[in-house]
Order: structure tokens, then sequence, then C-alpha cells
């Protein structure tokens, strides 16, 4: 069951750690800070909706401040969530709110990307890292070979889907964003280098 009010108490709580932390760190472009709630984690929270069938474990690639990881753990805390984030900074961020939010099932691990060993995860996300073609490579090395890839892309997703498909295959199915009728929810299953 739910429980609404512990998770907007916990929300609303990252939210406010966000906007202690964002002037010293950069976790989201001070231009957006306004629309912290309206954009950013209502973004992650319509990727939690869309995932809601997804169990087991939940790997989140360059984390940054959170976005969607945090959002993931403080919603779905039946999932393990491993956030995955090289810069040192935010990677103490991202520790500091598992900790004053008491998220006993995340964690994180500092390092590139490239450079961990692969992380076998049932479900791997991300969130404005990198181009579709360079991101493919990263959820292979992490996710699970009957694992699913959660990731949110912008107005030019359908340009990176096709330019990935020239190196990679994969079943594709898309969501539609809640906050930018351009940007998607990329639902990718089946992966493979071509």
């Amino acid at each position: 069951m739910i429980d609404v009010s512990r998770e907007t108490e916990a929300l609303a709580a990252y939210a406010a750690l966000l906007r202690k932390w964002n002037p010293a760190i950069n976790l989201v472009s001070p231009k957006t800070l306004d629309q912290l709630e309206l954009r950013h984690i209502a973004d992650s929270r319509a990727l939690v909706e869309v995932s809601r069938f997804a169990n087991d474990t939940w790997v989140d690639l360059g984390s940054g401040g959170g976005l969607p990881g945090v959002v993931v753990a403080i919603l779905r805390p039946d999932l393990a969530v491993t956030m995955v984030e090289s810069d040192q900074r935010k990677a103490s961020f991202l520790r500091s709110v598992i900790r004053e939010l008491s998220l006993g099932n995340a964690n994180v691990v500092t390092g590139r990307i490239e450079q961990i060993s692969g992380l076998n995860a049932a479900n791997v996300s991300a969130r404005a890292l990198a181009p579709l073609p360079q991101l493919m490579a990263y959820v292979v090395q992490h996710l699970d070979h009957a694992g699913k890839a959660w990731l949110m892309k912008g107005r030019n997703w359908q340009n990176e889907v096709a330019e990935a498909r020239r190196d990679w295959v994969f079943d594709l199915r898309t969501h539609p964003s809640t906050t930018d009728p351009d940007a998607a929810i990329l639902e990718i299953t089946g992966i493979r280098h071509v």
C-alpha cells in the first residue's frame, strides 16, 4: 500500500535539499530551479508511473542531483535503487539525501559509468545524460539481458532513436512526457549490438 503522506513529505524534503545545495554544486540548471516540482520532479514521477510494474533492482546512470534516481527510491521503496555518479560532490549530495530521507533502499556508486563493473540491473534509467547512440553502450553494460531501460529523452528523441538503430537492435515502446509534448520516456528491451 502506498503511503501518500510519507511520499509527499519525502519529495518536499528532497526538493528543499536540492534548493539548498544547488547554488554550491549546480544540481539542476539555476534557470529551472523555480520549476523543480512542476518539471524535474514531475518528469521523474511520470517515469515511476510508466514503470510501475518494474521490480527487483534499478540503476540510475549519471544521477547528478538524483533525478530520477531519488524520486524512484522515494516512490518505489520495494526497489533496490543504485545511483551511479562520477562527480564526487554530486555523489556526496546523493548520500546526504539518502541519509536525511532514510532511503534504506538506495545507495550510490561513485565512478565513471564505463569504468565500474557491470551492475546487472533489472531496470536502468537515465535522464539528460548522453545522446542515445552513446547511452546504449552504458545501458548494455549495466542492464541484465532480460531487463528494461527507461530513458528520458527530450525533443530530439526520434532522431536519436534513428541514429542509435544504425549500431543497435532493440525493441522500443514510447511513453509521452507529461511535462513536454515533444519529449518522451523510451522503454527499451532486447538490446544487442549490430
